[in-house]
């Protein structure tokens, strides 16, 4: 089994390099890497921050041994590593999305580029098991792998001023939901009723590093139906 590495990046930084080969899920790697390291409450470390292959971890300057802190963090990174294969099977989410053309405005031309009909291409969206590879750019936002090629799109060349919470988008490889009304660039091509991230919550965030996502096509009235329920605003 390839080793986690440690490279340092700053005095008082170092990131964590989570080999990307075993499991068919990258993301979940590093999710239970980094969840053993919390759970360590390693002093002199002062913070953790995930990424796609990769965890940063912030020393506490005034540590009085950094470099022992980082080797501890090495090695908690490397046991939770070699006991992965005997964790917890992944979480499967299963998300509605709506896939009307006021909801997924960018649906119809993306469909064309790919030379489908825009009910083929959210069928085919909606066909496939998508892997959370991690979180970021606004809270909950999910970065989501797994779509199909024909349907890879690049960003809008001028980014929308607002997009709605719940809108489903693609942009280059990935697919995912905006969390919150907020400026974006992808291209929509649905929405869902779910309340992606509600800070209220025990859990805020729908969707975790290495969970897996299924995509099921609703209906108008059942997504109006599921958002009330859920309480959504049209200014979430």
């Amino acid at each position: 089994m390839t080793r986690v590495r440690l490279v340092w990046s700053s005095e008082r930084s170092v990131h964590l390099m989570v080999p990307a080969e075993g499991d068919a899920s990258p993301g979940l790697r590093v999710a239970r890497v980094a969840a053993a390291l919390r759970s360590a409450r390693i002093p002199g470390v002062l913070d953790l921050t995930p990424a796609s292959t990769t965890i940063q971890i912030e020393l506490d300057p005034h540590a009085p041994d950094p470099e022992a802190v980082a080797n501890r963090s090495l090695t908690i990174a490397e046991r939770a590593l070699a006991a992965n294969a005997r964790a917890a099977p992944t979480r499967e989410i299963s998300v509605p999305v709506c896939y009307d053309a006021d909801l997924g405005p960018d649906l119809a031309s993306l469909a064309a580029d790919a030379g489908m009909h825009p009910k083929e291409a959210a069928k085919r969206h909606a066909s496939d098991a998508y892997a959370v590879r991690f979180l970021g750019f606004s809270p909950g936002f999910a970065y989501l792998d797994g779509l199909a090629p024909e349907l890879h799109a690049p960003r809008l060349g001028t980014p929308r001023t607002r997009v709605p919470a719940g809108s489903v988008g693609i942009a280059g490889s990935r697919t995912g939901i905006y969390p919150q009304a907020t400026p974006g660039g992808w291209r929509l091509i649905g929405a869902t009723p779910l309340r992606v991230f509600d800070a209220s919550r025990e859990r805020p965030s729908l969707f975790e590093p290495g969970d897996r996502v299924r995509f099921h096509a609703v209906t108008r009235a059942a997504f109006d139906e599921i958002a009330a329920e859920q309480g959504r605003r049209d200014d979430d």
